[in-house]
């Protein structure tokens, strides 16, 4: 298979980027991860970031942005800091109950995002969106399409599906039929055990997702997203990414 590189989501991490991002991110890149996916940055200044990653040979995988940052006043500056900084996913981890809800609210989000796709494109910018659990479960009463479905069977073909294996299949989803479903739409993926646990200790089908993803995903980039508290976090990533490398070696 071909040899994805592996990032880490500092949401991961976010308690020691707070007090040191620079240690921290040293600390990733000493640990062999390829890169890093942002969750915020922490007061620090786009040549500050553009720095550390120069200073630890990290490359962006992406960063979670916020949808307020790429509407109205704000976008200019998003784009201009995230250009600065070389990454080219800003993807939305959260929206609103206006967004989700109902079909008719998922449809909002689809037109919302087909809009800034379209105002991100000439910048060589794409955005996309990271699932929780909800997205999974049938809308109207059970009787209806998924919101995932929903999405991304109306959104535009490069806007990313940013699939949490974890938090798909806590929510009764199987990541890798999702990722064959719409193939080259999962640019990003977030690797996650469920229940919470280092790879292959929990119900996650392993094998499916990483062939799927080689094959059909277009995968540029996967990423480890830890959660749990069985390990302090960076031990917990540390040991995260060992097993990652002993299951695709």
């Amino acid at each position: 298979m071909t040899q994805i590189p592996v990032a880490l989501q500092l949401y991961a991490v976010r308690n020691d980027c707070a007090q040191d991002l620079a240690g921290t991110l040293k600390k990733v890149a000493d640990m062999g991860y390829d890169g890093v996916e942002f969750a915020g940055f922490h007061d620090h200044s786009a040549d500050d970031v553009l720095q550390i990653l120069n200073d630890t040979g990290l490359k962006v995988a992406g960063a979670h942005v916020q949808l307020d940052q790429l509407l109205g006043d704000n976008f200019d500056a998003t784009v201009a800091f995230h250009k600065q900084i070389g990454n080219k996913f800003l993807i939305i981890p959260w929206l609103g109950n206006e967004y989700r809800g109902s079909r008719e609210s998922w449809l909002k989000a689809v037109a919302l995002f087909n809009d800034l796709a379209a105002k991100l494109r000439p910048h060589g910018l794409s955005t996309g969106y990271h699932n929780h659990n909800f997205e999974f479960a049938p809308l109207d009463g059970g009787q209806g399409e998924t919101p995932w479905d929903v999405f991304f069977a109306n959104t535009d073909a490069d806007i990313v599906m940013q699939i949490d294996t974890g938090n798909a299949l806590e929510g009764g989803g199987q990541a890798a039929e999702y990722i064959a479903k719409y193939p080259g739409r999962a640019r990003t993926v977030h690797l996650k055990e469920y229940p919470d646990g280092l790879m292959g200790e929990g119900d996650v089908r392993w094998d499916d997702v990483l062939k799927v993803c080689d094959a059909q995903g277009k995968t540029e980039w996967y990423i480890v997203e830890q959660e749990g508290d069985k390990y302090p976090a960076l031990e917990y990533v540390e040991l995260w990414l060992k097993k990652y490398r002993t299951w695709n070696s």
